[in-house]
């Protein structure tokens, strides 16, 4: 937004799992979006255990609990490349759970304890092969990061894989490719390049995007459509032709513009 001045910001970086963006600074407040662990928060204002500022990673704004940010940024070595890791107490598959990370959580390794774990800061101990050096990437193949995530229950404003809306599936699994992505479906029609699909829906391929009014999906062949949806209330998959009538008839209307990547 343009103004004559700005103000300082501070950047904060998030401690817990997860930790969700609010409209407001109370936990009854809508979810908007979500911060994973590692993840930076850039704080305007702050006031009785909330902060009020915008999300580095892709740009939301809104209110994050105090307790959930520490006001010491560490830069992070790795990220996540599982669906989801432990971190443990100590370097062992029988120590304390020290909390449970998902796909693209960005981390700073420490050292590595063995031939099994690493150390990471703030979190424990995880399984190394979970983790992936900040620079190198899952695979060009979206549709096939989003399928890890099959089954995860749908959760307005989630990016976890706990639980996560249409756009915050595409998202992550763009950001697991090294592409970047903005938070929701309308910017989202912005990627890639617009497809001309007539009625009769041929024409697509796997990582084609699909999108309708507030919602998108991702196709895994010519005919298959996956998405995180409130009609399954879960990530699924189901014949985009199916999806294209059950949600017409909804009163959402046929899709509103195709996206190859």
């Amino acid at each position: 937004m343009a103004a004559e001045t700005y103000a300082e910001t501070r950047a904060m970086q998030v401690t817990a799992p997860a930790a969700a963006v609010r409209t407001g600074p109370g936990a009854g407040a809508e979810q908007v979006d979500q911060l994973l662990f590692g993840e930076t928060f850039n704080v305007l204002e702050t006031a009785e255990g909330w902060a009020w500022g915008q999300a580095d990673r892709d740009g939301y704004v809104g209110y994050v609990e105090l307790r959930r940010l520490s006001p010491e940024v560490i830069r992070p070595t790795h990220w996540v490349g599982a669906i989801r890791t432990y971190g443990f107490t100590e370097p062992s598959i029988r120590a304390p759970v020290a909390g449970l990370y998902s796909l693209n959580a960005l981390v700073t390794v420490e050292e590595q304890a063995d031939e099994r774990f690493a150390k990471v800061a703030r979190l424990g101990y995880v399984t190394l092969h979970h983790l992936s050096p900040i620079g190198d990437h899952l695979s060009g193949d979206p549709a096939g990061v989003a399928e890890r995530y099959l089954g995860a229950p749908y959760l307005w404003g989630g990016r976890d894989s706990l639980g996560l809306d249409c756009s915050g599936l595409v998202q992550q699994a763009l950001y697991a490719c090294g592409r970047a992505c903005p938070r929701d479906s309308d910017l989202q029609q912005g990627l890639g390049t617009p497809l001309e699909i007539g009625a009769d829906l041929k024409g697509l391929q796997r990582n084609d995007l699909v999108f309708w009014r507030g919602h998108v999906g991702v196709m895994l062949d010519a005919e298959r459509l996956l998405h995180a949806n409130a009609h399954h209330m879960a990530t699924a998959i189901e014949p985009l032709a199916g999806a294209v009538k059950r949600i017409e008839a909804a009163g959402s209307g046929r899709p509103t513009a195709y996206r190859r990547l």
